[in-house]
């Protein structure tokens, strides 16, 4: 059993934010199987999915970003499901727009609600798939304004085109582990 989790806020003033793109994939993944998201076993929504001979647990918490952790402690105890059979799904402020980066473990390199999930866990081996949301032009405002923005008409269609790529990257990561997911979808960064 896997568990993927994707980042987000829960009220709908966030909806369409660069900050929920977690959100996003894990609606796209639940979506492709015709699956719903359910009230969990702790501040998080779930969906369930079969994908070859794995069942995969899809959550968005519902914490907001910052408190990530929780949720995602509460369904991998409930689940019973392995540190290293976690997948987290969150924007990435440092990688270019559009463009995804798996990763086996690693810091949260700025990103709170990693941040929040290693506090929480103890540990940094869990998998993550960074989506990009680097702005084009230097920032005018803060971080926090920008990443808790909307998406711009142009923004929406690179996303829209990547999270499908996001959703086959989780589904290989399920199927045949982080090592092969990030042989197949990690590019070089232009």
């Amino acid at each position: 059993m896997k568990l993927v989790a994707g980042l987000g806020n829960p009220e709908s003033r966030y909806t369409g934010t660069r900050h929920n793109i977690g959100f996003e994939a894990v609606e796209k993944i639940a979506g492709f199987f015709n699956e719903g998201f359910t009230t969990g076993k702790g501040k998080y929504l779930s969906a369930k999915i079969r994908h070859g001979k794995e069942q995969v647990i899809l959550i968005k918490p519902m914490t907001y970003m910052n408190l990530s952790g929780h949720a995602v402690v509460a369904a991998m105890n409930f689940y019973k499901i392995a540190i290293t059979d976690i997948l987290v799904i969150c924007d990435d402020l440092n990688l270019p727009s559009g463009s995804i980066r798996l990763r086996s473990k690693g810091s949260a390199g700025g990103q709170n609600g990693l941040k929040h999930i290693i506090e929480s866990l103890g540990s940094e081996e869990f998998a993550r798939l960074r989506i990009g949301i680097k702005p084009q032009e230097q920032l005018a405002g803060s971080f926090s304004s920008f990443v808790l923005g909307k998406f711009s008409e142009e923004e929406k269609a690179v996303m829209e085109s990547v999270l499908p790529v996001c959703r086959d990257a989780a589904l290989d990561f399920a199927e045949k582990g982080i090592n092969h997911a990030m042989n197949r979808f990690n590019k070089p960064l232009a």
